[in-house]
Order: structure tokens, then C-alpha cells, then sequence
């Protein structure tokens, strides 16, 4: 699954600060890098910290 434009639970648009925040939360925390983006609210947060990347696991079986 890629990483979604809006949080489920506010809408807020949040998909452009995920490249971002991934190059910051290898250098700094999480919670650091979510706070330079500007990221306060905690169901957008949320969104961040629970995002599993699956999309490379997936496209590697062939649909039958």
C-alpha cells in the first residue's frame, strides 16, 4: 500500500511530506522530523508512524 494523500481521520492532505519525512526520521527521531514538517495533529502522526511499505513485497507474485 502507498502511503495516502489525506489522513483517514481529518482529511488534512499529507501525502506530499512523506519523502520528506522519511530523509528526516533517518537522521533525526520520528518525532522530530514530524514536528519540522509540521505535522501536530495526533490521528496525522499516526499516519506516519504506522505506514508499512508494501507495494515492492506485492509486485513481486504474478496475479494468477
Amino acid at each position: 500500500m502507498e502511503f495516502p494523500v489525506r489522513c483517514f481521520t481529518c482529511g488534512a492532505v499529507i501525502g506530499h511530506l512523506y519523502e520528506d519525512y522519511q530523509k528526516l526520521a533517518k537522521e533525526k527521531s520520528a518525532e522530530v522530523a514530524m514536528d519540522e514538517l509540521g505535522v501536530q495533529r495526533y490521528c496525522c502522526r499516526r499516519m506516519f508512524l504506522v505506514h508499512v511499505g508494501l507495494v515492492d513485497t506485492i509486485t513481486k507474485y504474478t496475479k494468477v
